[in-house]
């Protein structure tokens, strides 16, 4: 693989594209379907190599890039909840190297000195799965799986079987709170659960956090009650109050009201003590009695916590120091191309399966045509898998000596495979694509099973088994034609594995989804570069379909104030712009896009909370140096507040900041006559 310091900038952008659609697949299969088709080290693997890209190349970070979503959208079978605070996951590191900068980010971030000790908590990363509990007056109400972050399942009925969760909190309880935590199941029980379903005739379970995942999201609470399933809490969502300073103090909170704490969980004074706590646990790992893939570390003071925040899906104030990857060798035994929704060519890898720590495995991306011949892979050879959690895992070379003498190089086709199109790379670009477009079939197949799936539309019972069938029968052409198909019922209950109940459940799902949010429908859309995160950035600013799209249709004209202010949303940029334009451009998008919104409601983006209300609405433009803040901290603070920042000042800013040697910026402001606040001001009107 290609040093990143190495590649060009069309080669990143290709391959952030890449890795996006490998994680994302991967994130489904293990959030999503508890199904993971690599291991934890390959998919890793592939969220380090996404972040060292967009460390080199911060201004190609996608709107869907991994580092700004989190899991899956829920399964179908139980309600959906929506949790109060968002659960996100957590950035990881994979030596001291790395743990190091991340706490130093931490302290540029707090303006901290090296004098200030940055104490955190360490805790081993069970691998299980995680989940929110909510209690009112001390009771408990609900639980629901993580979901997409956002949202999740309502599996309450099947968490008070649980034996380790408490149904009433001892002591005093803020009137409300979510707790968070991991539901496992221990190695020992796990092997119980094996030989007992073995001994039934029933599938075995690949390892025990699959094991522990099926438990909980059995439709039948009667068969949950069965497993042996344990819980640790560790985490603090919504609450009325907070009943802690710090997270050691909130451990132990939880331990006075009745939950089971990690007793391995352990406050360390600085950094070098988090590190040496690292080896130990690691050192540990193989003697615990549950799985565990890493150790998580947060820092101890929840005033800090929340002056640090959050970037994209992660926490700044947490990271988890992941272990080494498992690695295997098996037999590649074909290599296919698959066409993505934008046109990609991607090779990947069918390999004969194998067991790379505790998961079947059975496919490897290869990336691109470069990627295959600079580790000359061929099929038939012996290869070096490296496991990286819930994703497509990695090749990381053949065993040369091993390789059959009829083996012979990869000839890249120059063709596309589904529609015959001609597939070009241009210079300096590592992926070659599609010239097909609207033609091409494996696009419209993918466009069309992107706008159903869960981040987006998220139609129960239209999934890429039935677009693809309904596409070859001609029920399917565009995304209009979703919202057409309940004229077609009776056909639909006709035709094999459906029926009359099959075909009325998705009639109702279809129409169920007639009322979408913007922020989903933008994303539904499958504008190149725009993803869910970027999506609901777009949906904020703009606040309405309507506005949208207006703007959009006139941010097609270079030089155009609605496409400079497009380009100046923090988050999106002028390459993410140009996307937009494009789409925009295009006549049969527009006719499309007014199609759709004639048979769809599209909510306008939801107001800001209460405690997010001071600046909502407010265009806020940040210069100079700041004295008591960075700038990052200034940035979240801002949109915490409700407000949208961007990086020019124009006639729709309100407001601009201006720290120290202010220049150019500020004088602008002052010739449109714009609320210039001074830093003192700023604190006050933050509420600082």
């Amino acid at each position: 693989m290609k040093p990143v310091a190495e590649l060009t900038e069309a080669e990143a952008r290709d391959e952030l594209a890449r890795l996006a659609e490998a994680i994302a697949r991967a994130d489904q299969a293990y959030h999503g379907r508890d199904a993971p088709e690599i291991t934890d080290a390959a998919y890793d693997a592939l969220r380090q190599r996404n972040a060292a890209i967009e460390r080199q190349f911060p201004a190609l970070v996608r709107s869907d890039s991994p580092s700004l979503r989190v899991g899956a959208a829920p399964a179908g079978g139980f309600a959906k909840v929506r949790h109060g605070a968002p659960m996100l996951s957590l950035g990881n590191v994979f030596n001291a190297g790395d743990f190091a900068e991340f706490a130093a980010r931490a302290r540029r971030f707090l303006g901290l000195g090296d004098d200030i000790a940055l104490r955190f908590v360490g805790e081993p990363k069970i691998d299980g799965l995680s989940i929110n509990l909510t209690y009112e007056e001390g009771v408990f109400v609900r639980g629901a799986t993580r979901g997409d972050g956002t949202e999740g399942e309502d599996v309450t009925a099947n968490l008070r079987t649980l034996a380790t969760l408490p149904q009433r909190l001892r002591g005093e309880v803020p009137s409300r709170i979510e707790i968070r935590g991991e539901v496992f199941m221990t190695k020992a029980d796990f092997l119980a659960l094996n030989a007992a379903q073995e001994a039934a005739g029933e599938r075995l379970f690949a390892n025990p956090r699959n094991a522990a995942a099926g438990s909980l999201r059995q439709l039948d609470p009667r068969i949950t009650a069965a497993r042996p399933l344990a819980l640790f809490a560790y985490a603090i969502g919504q609450a009325s109050a907070r009943p802690a300073a710090t997270h050691w103090e909130y451990l132990a909170r939880l331990a006075d009201w009745g939950f089971s704490v990690n007793p391995l969980s352990r406050l360390l004074a600085d950094e070098r003590e988090a590190a040496a706590f690292e080896q130990e646990i690691a050192a540990a790992r193989a003697s615990l009695p549950y799985d565990i893939d890493g150790v998580v570390y947060k820092i101890d003071d929840f005033a800090w916590q929340e002056r640090l925040g959050y970037v994209g899906r992660e926490p700044r104030w947490a990271v988890a120091w992941k272990f080494p990857p498992e690695q295997a060798t098996t037999t590649l035994l074909d290599i296919v191309i698959q066409v993505g929704r934008t046109g990609a060519l991607t090779p990947v890898a069918q390999l004969q399966p194998v067991n790379v720590g505790g998961v079947l495995v059975a496919r490897a991306t290869l990336h691109n045509e470069d990627e295959i011949a600079r580790k000359d892979v061929r099929i038939g050879d012996t290869v070096i898998v490296q496991r990286a959690g819930d994703v497509i895992p990695q090749i990381i070379g053949a065993v040369p000596e091993r390789r059959p003498a009829a083996a012979l190089p990869f000839v890249f086709p120059d063709r596309c495979p589904a529609c015959g199109s001609a597939a070009l790379r241009p210079p300096g670009e590592a992926v070659r694509r599609c010239t097909g477009g609207l033609i091409c079939p494996a696009q419209a197949e993918e466009r069309l099973i992107h706008f159903v799936s869960r981040p987006a539309f998220d139609i129960d019972g239209l999934g890429e088994k039935s677009v693809r069938e309904f596409m070859q029968d001609g029920l399917l052409r565009t995304p209009p034609d979703i919202f057409r198909l309940p004229a077609h019922e009776q056909e639909i209950a006709a035709r094999e594995g459906w029926g009359a109940t099959s075909a009325r459940n998705l009639v109702r799902a279809i129409e169920a989804r007639r009322r979408i949010p913007l922020a989903r429908f933008i994303h539904a859309l499958g504008i190149r570069r725009i993803g869910a995160a970027n999506a609901r950035l777009l949906a904020r600013h703009y606040g309405s379909y309507a506005a949208w799209r207006a703007e959009m249709a006139k941010a097609v004209q270079i030089g155009a104030e609605a496409r400079s202010d497009l380009a100046n949303i923090v988050g999106i940029g002028p390459t993410i712009a140009e996307e937009l334009a494009a789409f925009f451009a295009e006549p049969r998008n527009l006719a499309t896009l007014d199609t759709l919104a004639a048979m769809l409601q599209i909510e306008d983006a939801a107001p800001e909370a209460p405690e997010q209300a001071r600046l909502a609405g407010k265009t806020v433009v940040f210069t100079g140096t700041l004295a008591t803040m960075s700038r990052p901290e200034a940035k979240a603070l801002a949109e915490r507040l409700g407000a949208k920042v961007t990086d020019s000042v124009s006639r729709r800013t309100d407001l601009v900041v201006a720290g120290a040697e202010a220049g150019s910026k500020a004088r602008r402001a002052a010739e449109l006559g714009i609320t210039l606040l001074s830093e003192a001001e700023w604190r006050d009107l933050a509420g600082v």
